[in-house]
């Protein structure tokens, strides 16, 4: 079974109808909405937000456009390609090196035709036990669930078919709309979902020693990578020069990314026991920038204004709104706009990357809450903040998910105030798991908890300004 951390964009634009959201043991909530804050809890903001800034920062004219949906989904097939390689010398390896993972197609073939129907069905029942997190609707439970399994499993499931439908229906019945069953085809789309820009999806594994490494868990046919020379399961050991060994696929990825048509060279070991090869890779246009900026210059105001848009989170997401604010720096913005309104989402480490960029070092990004003690973090920024300047967040009712982790995380340690609608309030975790006969799943197994210990899933965040009286609403709304 193989595991891979995603988050949704939320299904539709209509928010959901609010609910009462699950208390998980490590926070008491009193409350599941923000309050507004009183002024002394921006001693930082509001002696620099005077109203005239937040009138002039507001009065900026703006647009909507609503993001295309990130997760593009590729129709090439997964492959294992065989070209001629230079191979380099390596260190001599000890006796008991072992061959990389069997990526073949005939391996997995095999194994799909010795795996039963009830099998199949008993393993998705396993994963929905060992960590799917009822968010509220209270429909879940260890009995109820144990009673489901052998109502299903007392009886012969002749097809495979048969098998899936079953799945579906007993998903169906935990009456989580994030929860489903993913066809063999689906599943296969969604592993090579690439944010790489080069053709390539990065899985994180352990070797021997408990070091992380990164391995080419899938290949695009015929993408940059696989063109270069790039096998399935090889290992990924620096990018123009820099080692990446320890670090995370997101931050790879993002090292990855660059300007179509130019090249990055990349070092990668093929199996565990090399060769290792240095290969030049030429990027392609996969991932757009998402960051769209201007300075604003208002009348009776001595200081521009900074207005950065971000209209998803992608792998460049970091990289061009850290370019675009210093770009504004220089052009002498004292203060800025970050504009989250109709950004659903995306990649939601992203989002935490780039809310590290306005944080303290050791402050609260965002916790993550689960069944699980592997999804129970406090996520935290490691180093002093990149920005300091006093900052406005714009969101609205398609606000969602990573972008409501963003808002919350710069709110709740002071480092802006919100302005606008309250927000979709998407924060779960979802988890996808591939089943023995290629076939996948996409499970609830955690929630996002904002800094201040809000569950913000089914009621979103509610902003600190929303009624802009006079001609500055006319500009936003």
């Amino acid at each position: 079974m193989r595991l891979i951390l995603l988050c949704n964009s939320p299904p539709s634009l209509s928010p959901p109808p609010p609910q009462s959201a699950a208390r998980s043991p490590p926070f008491k909530t009193p409350a599941l909405s923000f309050d507004s804050p009183s002024p002394s809890k921006f001693p930082i903001i509001t002696q620099t937000l005077s109203t005239t800034l937040l009138s002039v920062a507001l009065s900026l004219g703006l647009f909507y456009s609503y993001p295309s949906n990130l997760i593009a989904l590729e129709s090439s097939t997964l492959v294992k390609p065989s070209p001629s390689l230079t191979e380099f010398s390596t260190p001599k390896q000890e006796s008991n090196c072992r061959d990389e993972e069997n990526y073949t197609t005939t391996d997995d073939d095999k194994l799909k035709e010795t795996v039963t129907n009830e099998e199949i069905v008993e393993e998705a029942w396993e994963i929905v036990n060992e960590g799917f997190l009822d968010t509220g609707r209270h429909r879940w439970s260890p009995d109820s669930w144990l009673k489901k399994k052998e109502d299903i499993l007392g009886t012969s499931i002749q097809t495979r078919s048969r098998a899936h439908d079953v799945i579906r229906r007993m998903l169906a019945s935990l009456g989580d709309p994030y929860t489903r069953f993913l066809a063999p085809s689906e599943f296969s789309k969604m592993t090579r979902y690439d944010i790489s820009g080069i053709g390539i999806n990065l899985r994180e594994i352990e070797d021997d020693g408990g070091k992380m490494t990164l391995k080419v868990l899938g290949l695009i046919l015929d993408g940059p990578a696989h063109t270069a020379g790039v096998r399935q399961g090889d290992e990924l050991l620096s990018i123009n020069g820099v080692d990446v060994r320890g670090k995370s696929s997101f931050e790879a990825s993002s090292l990855l990314q660059g300007p179509s048509e130019t090249f990055v060279n990349i070092m990668v070991k093929h199996g565990n026991c090399g060769p290792v090869q240095s290969i030049a890779v030429q990027r392609q246009s996969i991932a757009k920038s998402p960051v769209f900026y201007r300075l604003e210059q208002v009348k009776n105001v001595s200081d521009p204004v900074g207005y950065v848009r971000i209209r998803e989170f992608n792998a460049l997401a970091r990289k061009d709104l850290v370019t675009a604010m210093r770009k504004l720096q220089e052009m002498g913005a004292s203060y800025f706009v970050l504009d989250l309104r109709d950004n659903l989402g995306g990649l939601v480490q992203a989002g935490i990357e780039i809310a590290k960029l306005f944080l303290n070092e050791g402050e609260t990004v965002t916790y993550t809450v689960g069944r699980d003690p592997l999804y129970v973090k406090n996520i935290v920024a490691e180093t002093k903040p990149l920005f300091t300047a006093p900052t406005i967040v714009l969101v609205n009712k398609n606000t969602a998910s990573a972008s409501e982790i963003v808002a919350t995380a710069l709110h709740d340690n002071c480092r802006a105030v919100l302005v606008g609608e309250r927000t979709y309030g998407k924060g779960l975790i979802q988890s996808v798991f591939e089943l023995n006969d290629g076939s996948g799943m996409v499970v609830t197994i955690g929630k996002y908890v904002t800094p201040n210990h809000v569950d913000i899933n089914g009621n979103g965040v509610e902003p600190d300004f929303h009624n802009i009286p006079g001609k500055i609403s006319s500009f936003l709304f």
